[in-house]
């Protein structure tokens, strides 16, 4: 069945461990306890029968833990960048370098701790971001993997099975895919194996053995990823999900941070600037118009993007905050939509401007192709 039900609930990795290590030793006494159980039943006919009714048991599955302090995880994460450049947590060419703020879980490592049968569902990365996943073991994963032009087939399964693709829990059945002659990677990650995902590729995970994996995401610096990331962005706001990672943001920071020569990856970056300089514009131009007074905020170092507190879409430059808010400084953030849903004339808001548009002009005109490095003979 697609349906894969979980309940939450926190805790701490000592903890964690303790149950990993007590469910190894559980299992190994089981293990014996069968083996003499076979011996003495051996010539018993109903003895498979009281063994086929155990009963399920729930497990634990240690999920999302964090590992981006720095100082207290200071060797393990030295350890990671032995890894080539394109893999890295942090480099000049992984676009989730340039957000400028932290992002758990993407631009961080997460630690993934598990006893046999922890189910990771069905899903896709963040905005489509390939995906890095090292099993430090001891034992071994089991995973399932479908190419990312695929999704639109298993979102139809997800929709039959009243299941949201986004946000609902699903596992696939393998049966269903093959009729559909979608195809489906299957392989065993052992200690020590590294998985890299492509960009948007579907996957799902499950234990075989007790282990413990490290993950985060990357975002190479191409054209075909910055295009599925976008369309995924657009795609959420359709379906009222939040994009964990700030698109208009990240790509005005990369107009200022990185030179690119690739025209495609180039074309796609200078258009979405234009449209959001647009915007900005236009919103500047109607609320000068009807009266309403910008009040210069700016924006401090590693401050992250803003997102309307009501529909979670991304507010770039503009935010309108309620008056309360602002006196108090908690500056709860809203989008134009959702301001004007509670205030037509925006009477109970103080609009707010992060960037003077003259500088994200000069962004905009000092943005331009350059050209490609010299390729070593």
């Amino acid at each position: 069945m697609w349906r894969c039900e979980s309940s939450r609930s926190h805790t701490t990795i000592v903890k964690y461990a303790q149950y990993q290590a007590s469910s190894f030793q559980e299992s190994l006494r089981e293990e014996n306890e069968k083996k003499k159980e076979g011996e003495l039943e051996a010539g018993s006919p109903d003895s498979a029968m009281r063994r086929k009714k155990g009963l399920f048991k729930h497990i634990k599955f240690g999920t999302n833990i964090d590992l981006s302090d720095e100082k207290k995880w200071k060797q393990q994460l030295q350890e990671l960048t032995k890894l080539p450049a394109f893999s890295r947590v942090v480099s000049a060419g992984n676009l989730l370098s340039h957000v400028g703020h932290t992002i758990l879980g993407m631009n961080t490592v997460q630690l993934y701790m598990k006893v046999p049968g922890s189910r990771t569902p069905g899903h896709q990365e963040n905005n489509n971001f390939c995906s890095v996943n090292i099993n430090i073991g001891p034992g071994d994963c089991e995973w399932f993997a479908v190419p990312e032009p695929y999704w639109g087939v298993i979102n139809n399964f997800c929709e039959k099975n009243n299941i949201n693709f986004l946000m609902g829990s699903w596992w696939p059945n393998l049966e269903d895919l093959y009729e559909t002659n979608v195809p489906v990677y299957r392989f065993i990650q052992r200690p020590g194996d590294f998985v890299w995902l492509n960009t948007g590729t579907i996957h799902w995970v499950q234990a075989i053995g007790w282990c413990n994996n490290v993950a985060w995401n990357v975002g190479p610096l191409t054209a075909h990823q910055y295009k599925l990331a976008v369309e995924r962005y657009e795609w959420n706001k359709l379906q009222s999900v939040k994009s964990i990672v700030p698109m208009i943001h990240l790509s005005w920071n990369m107009a200022r941070n990185i030179k690119v020569s690739d025209h495609k990856l180039f074309g796609m970056i200078k258009y979405c600037l234009l449209r959001t300089l647009k915007q900005v514009q236009m919103q500047r131009e109607m609320l000068l118009a009807a009266g309403k007074q910008l009040v210069w905020h700016g924006k401090t170092q590693n401050e992250p993007a803003h997102y309307c507190s009501i529909c979670e879409v991304e507010v770039f430059d503009l935010l309108f905050v309620t008056s309360e808010s602002n006196s108090r400084k908690t500056y709860v953030v809203h989008c134009q939509d959702c301001a004007r849903r509670a205030s037509t004339n925006l009477d109970n808001f103080v609009v707010l401007e992060q960037y003077k548009i003259q500088d994200l002009m000069q962004i905009y005109d000092q943005f331009t192709l350059a050209s490609p490095l010299p390729s070593v003979s």
